[in-house]
């Protein structure tokens, strides 16, 4: 009675989005499950659910070791040619006393996905490691999806070459072909990867109270999904017995603080935009321009395809992520009535386009390694840059502190009122 009991928890979930309880059905290969209320994927069918992820994340990983290899990208100008490999970037970045930037280049485009690789690999393999190390990097892994910016790091050095045109000749390297496979492979692999099966091989979901009622939200049944893995817990147990996170049966201050972090976000975006993000100095002349003024020079000079993907991504959706945050919070406290799919199709949006802003970022980064020609012309970054990125970050943070399921709470005419102490 105990297992078949443990089974049919196993084929239920709570929806991380709107807390529905979800019955799963049995999925032939090649499909998926959605939340029939917010249909939000809950989980895929995928052919050597195992196997597959392993393969994809050594692969990533071979090409990702061969990037750092050779030159990536070059250039030459009035017959002086500088060509840079991967990790060159970074140390022309400490070079020019921009540290920070260094880092965050490394942790998003280099560390980040390397790691995410390498823990793909050795939890799908189920390599004997003592549990506790097996949930570290099981939670680590799922926090760190977001911050994989492998292809946004990509789309950055297309919009470098087009930048570079009118300076000399550009062209890639060497290894400028295995990241673009790995790029590749690494999205892949976060498509392939089966969460809940990888949860599974390192532990038992925790058995929950018997007759759930599918259709009912956790809030209603006393129930609450544990945000790391996904397992039903009783709403007054704090701590998940599987992978012993601490949580709620909504994230605490979820809107406090979401809108502490939008407003700081808001407080950096102003001088992000006034200061200069980058310097370019040619034959001893200092030119220093912000972010508006690259879109207007690209416009100019005929450049209008990069010059909408550079307005779109670092002006127009950093101020509609900030405004849309704004708007889910006022809607989830103050609404009592709405549209909660409308909400939730924003919430998504906000989710998914923010970390596209980290592109003139990118950018900068690789102007400034590639374009380092002394006195006859050099790029570097400015303090502009560094602003901007802390902007992107925070907004990123800030979306990820929201609570979605506040959305659908008052279609029931649900509360929840947060305990004053743990």
């Amino acid at each position: 009675m105990c297992s078949e009991h443990h089974l049919d928890s196993e084929n239920k979930i709570l929806c991380p989005q709107c807390d529905m309880l979800v019955e799963l059905p049995v999925l032939p290969e090649g499909s998926k499950s959605s939340c029939p209320r917010c249909h939000t994927t809950l989980m895929v069918k995928w052919r050597e659910p195992r196997r597959q992820p392993v393969l994809y994340a050594i692969c990533a990983l071979f090409m990702l070791v061969l990037a750092n290899l050779f030159p990536f990208v070059n250039m030459s100008v009035a017959g002086i040619r500088n060509a840079i490999t991967l990790i060159q970037i970074p140390q022309v970045l400490v070079s020019e006393d921009y540290a920070s930037m260094a880092s965050l280049f490394m942790i998003f485009v280099q560390l980040v996905p390397a790691f995410c690789m390498v823990s793909i690999i050795l939890l799908n393999l189920r390599i004997p490691m003592p549990t506790e190390l097996k949930v570290l990097m099981a939670k680590v892994l799922f926090k760190c999806r977001s911050w994989c910016m492998v292809e946004i790091f990509l789309a950055g050095v297309l919009v470098s070459f087009v930048k570079l045109m009118a300076y000399g000749d550009v062209g890639v390297g060497t290894s400028f072909l295995p990241y673009c496979l790995f790029c590749v492979l690494q999205v892949r692999v976060f498509q392939v990867i089966d969460k809940r099966l990888l949860w599974s091989d390192i532990a038992p979901a925790p058995q929950h109270p018997e007759n759930l009622r599918v259709g009912l939200t956790g809030l209603q049944q006393g129930l609450r999904s544990c945000s790391c893995c996904s397992a039903i817990l009783p709403a007054d147990q704090l701590s998940c017995p599987r992978c012993h996170s601490k949580g709620h049966v909504r994230r605490r201050n979820s809107l406090q603080w979401t809108m502490s972090l939008l407003i700081t976000a808001i407080m950096l975006y102003i001088p992000a935009n006034v200061l200069p993000i980058m310097v370019t100095q040619a034959l001893g002349t200092k030119l220093t321009s912000t972010i508006m003024a690259g879109v207007i020079l690209l416009w100019g000079e005929g450049s209008y395809p990069v010059a909408m993907v550079i307005f779109i991504a670092s002006i127009m959706v950093p101020t509609l992520k900030i405004l849309a945050i704004g708007w889910l919070c006022w809607d989830a406290k103050y609404a009592t009535r709405g549209d909660s799919e409308r909400m939730h199709f924003v919430y998504e949006i906000v989710e998914f386009v923010g970390r596209w802003s980290m592109i003139d970022v990118f950018v900068i980064a690789v102007l400034s390694a590639l374009v380092n020609m002394g006195q006859l012309m050099s790029i570097y970054p400015d303090i502009g840059a560094l602003l901007f990125a802390m902007v992107v970050i925070i907004t990123m943070i800030s979306a990820m502190t929201f609570d979605p399921r506040l959305i659908w709470d008052r279609e029931r005419g649900l509360t929840y009122k947060e305990p004053q102490s743990e």
